[in-house]
């Protein structure tokens, strides 16, 4: 009995390891060949598993990325809800988000994800559409969230962060685009550029202010 009872959670087990193998190796082929030039071929071989395998997963190549996508940004997603807590200090909430963005997002093949719907989303509108569905829009709804509370506890150095959620995440996406288009020409202090932008939105020490205030 205990055998059988066990032999599910082990199946289940082995389904999800083989599952996350696929994804690893589909995220390595889509970051170094683009969508347009990735090949299930070379996703399966990478991940050490038949071809028809990769079929348990996804349905076709797009559905393959557009899973990669999605797990790799949970983590972010993640993020951002925890930073929801109405207990946690908005500014330190921040400047937790930039350091994620810029270990997590642009310290990883993230980047080059972001980087394939950059420079191939004219061609396949379907992956555009799938992004701003599926990443953007969610992003800035819980970005959107976090700079109203922001607002309302008046740490906000202009009201147009809360009202324009894109403003926030601007920098973030303008450094993956100044990496794509100039990265190799004229590096771009990323770690400076988003310490300048903490304190365009809170000031230097909004905390502290607000406390003495």
């Amino acid at each position: 009995m205990p055998a059988a009872v066990h032999a599910p959670n082990r199946r289940q087990a082995a389904a999800e390891k083989r599952r996350q193998a696929i994804l690893a190796a589909a995220l390595e082929e889509f970051a170094e060949q683009g969508f347009a030039a990735a090949r299930l071929d070379d996703v399966a071989a990478r991940a050490h598993v038949a071809k028809g395998t990769i079929y348990l997963v996804c349905k076709d190549k797009q559905d393959l990325f557009e899973h990669v996508v999605r797990n790799a940004i949970q983590p972010v997603f993640d993020r951002l809800t925890l930073a929801r807590d109405p207990s946690a200090p908005l500014d330190q909430v921040f400047a937790q988000l930039i350091e994620f963005f810029r270990k997590e997002v642009l310290g990883t093949k993230r980047r080059q994800l972001v980087q394939i719907f950059l420079k191939e989303a004219g061609r396949f509108p379907e992956l555009a559409a799938f992004h701003h569905r599926e990443v953007f829009s969610k992003l800035l709804g819980l970005v959107g969230e976090i700079a109203a509370r922001a607002e309302r506890e008046g740490i906000l150095r202009s009201p147009a962060y809360a009202k324009f959620p894109q403003l926030v995440v601007a920098p973030m996406v303008f450094a993956i685009v100044w990496d794509t288009i100039y990265g190799k020409l004229a590096p771009l202090d990323v770690e400076a550029l988003l310490a300048a932008h903490r304190e365009a939105m809170f000031g230097q020490n909004p905390t502290k202010e607000q406390n003495h205030g």
